[in-house]
């Protein structure tokens, strides 16, 4: 540390496990707040915004070469003020410098590190910064800050000329482009899944060419869009659907991305075939996940996914968290000093558990000589499915035993996260036929409101620590609550007659509330953080396209729709074509980064539907959609209607009683749905 400069880092008070993992570091970091903005004023320096969470692996990466070392150090605290921020506590502030860092043509992920002027106008980014050269064509961190610290004293002007565009740019991207409510036109819906099916990597499975991401809003999109009459009626394009859909899921379950030994998906795999991973396991990616594949086995029986699903929970049920506790954030991708090291197995480690002939199995798929094994599904015919599942959890004991008891995990409870898996279990509760899963969610919700909401009942973006600040709730946190309440609300009364109207009142408050929080009073679509944050980044921001999660505005356009549908007010229809009114130049432009809006509008205009029956009813529809294609459908138990009778609404068009089941299962997925 700089013996001319004595403060030292403030990190080691902060909640946030990511900022802690950098408190002993001789870098003189700072937590986002204004302190560290007034200090860069009055000392007239860049700042440093160095963005990442506990479990990235390349955020270690670069912490143990340049923010340990002491000259490095130097440097940082000598020309900036250094501020680190946990992408997980603050995402408004991650993703106003992802996207600025995109504007750059710099691509954008983490570790993420913005060059800001004083007042936090970002003039420069970029990600992962080696400590010296590796003949990459990425400039060294070091020669990186004193190249960037002497333009800022000698060419100012430029850069402020720069951070002024940044933002004007990022606030202008905040304009959908909207179109005037009859712009739409359902043509955008085929005009997207063309677009996404001719992207898909058939070879291997996916959208993109490497790094292969999970994109599960896209297989939403599509397996939504199967539903309609278009489609149904077009069998090349039904064929093509159910072959991009099919081929990336099996693909990312077969391979690499999915932990076949413990359950749950990696963050994403480096390569186009899905073979090499980044470790780390994140809650959002497996909520989302948990949900597709719920749907796909629904859709198509696949044993597969079911494995997938069963696993995924078992995952996030044993080593996540609980209902009654809530789900932590992340799992680090790195134990024992190595990336993988919780899941990577030695030969020899996996002879010493399964014995020589059901290893060579195992290892059929690889190299000779490889120094590590991920256990994956090996090639067909080979291994019988019990025989498999028995060697799995040969090893599955065996890492619990040796390896989970020093695994990292983020204890960080996220509202927005643990939303989503509000949703997950329920699609995961009728995939599966069990009701204790929606127990579970409801067990959840519960969990929720009790703590993360504040006194005054604001949503708060995470659980607090003991003696931590209240961070106020986001766009997501709201939004995805009030979608995760519906999702419950949609099939509460097959567990307990009733429950329905308590998760739409909650879901109605919380909308009220994300709007009055939240919405744009001067054009369409909400803005992510709130107007009363402190210390706010340097733009306020909407955010239309999907990142790891679907857009908050995307979820305020499903909760518009599915309010619509259940209440019959009119006031929803406005919000509703209100909000929709933002898509139509941007599923023309970019329809690969809306897919969750894509879904929510597929969803409405094939129709929103409400069953209301006896128990004997909506038991028995709630036992039938196990092996029905996904639709959006709630079910609320009216013993008036009859013993055997039921009513359907699709939207808020109503239709004469149904005697049989038969019929109504005809009326939802023949007739209307076809």
């Amino acid at each position: 540390m700089m013996k001319d400069d004595p403060m030292p880092n403030l990190l080691a008070k902060e909640s946030s496990l990511y900022l802690r993992q950098h408190a002993d570091q001789p870098v003189q970091w700072m937590p986002w707040g204004k302190a560290a903005f007034e200090k860069a004023k009055q000392e007239d320096k860049p700042i440093i915004v160095s963005i990442g969470y506990s479990s990235c692996h390349w955020c270690h990466v670069m912490s143990a070469e340049s923010f340990c070392d002491d000259y490095v150090a130097s440097i940082m605290n000598r020309h900036f003020i250094c501020i680190k921020v946990d992408r997980e506590e603050r995402p408004d502030v991650d993703q106003t410098y992802l996207e600025a860092v995109r504007m750059f043509e710099q691509s954008a992920g983490w570790p993420l590190h913005a060059f800001c002027l004083p007042d936090g106008r970002p003039f420069w980014g970029g990600t992962y910064f080696p400590k010296e050269d590796l003949g990459q064509g990425i400039v060294p961190w070091p020669q990186l800050l004193l190249r960037i610290s002497d333009h800022y004293q000698r060419a100012k002007e430029e850069l402020i000329e720069n951070g002024e565009n940044i933002v004007s740019n990022l606030i202008h991207a905040n304009h959908a482009d909207c179109s005037e409510e009859d712009a739409w036109s359902n043509s955008l819906l085929l005009e997207a899944a063309h677009a996404l099916t001719k992207s898909h990597d058939d070879r291997n499975g996916g959208f993109t060419p490497a790094p292969k991401f999970p994109t599960p809003s896209k297989i939403d999109f599509l397996l939504a869009l199967c539903e309609s009459h278009s489609v149904r009626t077009n069998p090349k394009l039904m064929e093509r659907i159910d072959f991009c859909v099919t081929k990336t899921l099996d693909s990312m379950a077969e391979g690499s991305l999915f932990d076949h030994v413990g359950g749950g998906f990696f963050r994403y795999c480096v390569d186009e075939e899905w073979k090499t991973p980044h470790f780390e396991k994140m809650l959002c990616d497996n909520a989302l996940l948990l949900s597709t594949y719920s749907r796909a086995f629904r859709k198509y029986g696949s044993p597969l996914y079911r494995m997938v699903v069963v696993k995924t929970l078992d995952w996030l049920l044993n080593e996540m968290g609980g209902p009654s506790k809530g789900f932590c954030s992340s799992v680090s991708a790195d134990h024992g000093g190595k990336e993988g090291g919780l899941y990577l197995w030695s030969k020899d480690e996996l002879e010493s558990v399964l014995g020589k002939e059901d290893s060579e199995i195992l290892l059929s798929g690889y190299p000779s000589g490889s120094p590590d094994y991920l256990p994956i599904i090996p090639a067909k015919n080979l291994i019988e499915p019990e025989r498999l599942e028995d060697c799995l959890q040969k090893l599955l004991l065996f890492r619990n035993e040796s390896r989970l008891k020093a695994v990292s995990r983020d204890e960080k409870r996220i509202t927005s996260w643990n939303a989503l898996l509000l949703n997950a279990l329920v699609e995961a509760s009728l995939a599966l036929q069990e009701k204790d899963l929606l127990a579970k969610a409801c067990e959840l919700s519960d969990w929720m409101r009790q703590n993360l909401m504040n006194a005054r009942g604001r949503v708060l973006s995470t659980q607090p620590m003991a003696g931590g600040k209240e961070v106020p709730g986001f766009l997501d946190d709201y939004a995805f609550w009030a979608e995760g309440l519906l999702s419950v609300c949609s099939v509460s009364d097959w567990l307990e007659p009733g429950n329905s109207s308590k998760f739409l009142r909650e879901a109605q408050g919380l909308t009220g509330k994300a709007l009055d929080e939240f919405r744009d009073e001067q054009r369409t679509g909400c803005f992510f953080s709130p107007q009363s944050l402190e210390c706010p980044p340097p733009a306020q921001k909407k955010f239309w396209y999907d990142n790891a999660v679907p857009a908050g505005n995307s979820s305020m356009l499903r909760i518009f729709s599915f309010l619509r549908s259940l209440t019959g007010d009119e006031k929803w229809e406005t919000e509703y074509l209100q909000a929709r009114s933002a898509y139509p130049i941007l599923a023309r432009k970019a329809p690969y980064g809306i897919a969750h809006a894509l879904t929510v509008i597929a969803e409405h205009e094939i129709g929103i539907c409400s069953v209301r029956g006896g128990e004997k009813v909506i038991s028995s529809l709630a036992e039938s959609l196990a092996n029905k294609p996904h639709r959006r459908i709630f079910m609320a138990q009216n013993d008036s209607v009859g013993e055997n009778k039921s009513t359907l609404c699709v939207g808020t068009s109503c239709l004469p009683d149904f005697e049989e089941e038969e019929e109504l299962l005809e009326a939802l997925f023949g007739k209307l749905g076809s």
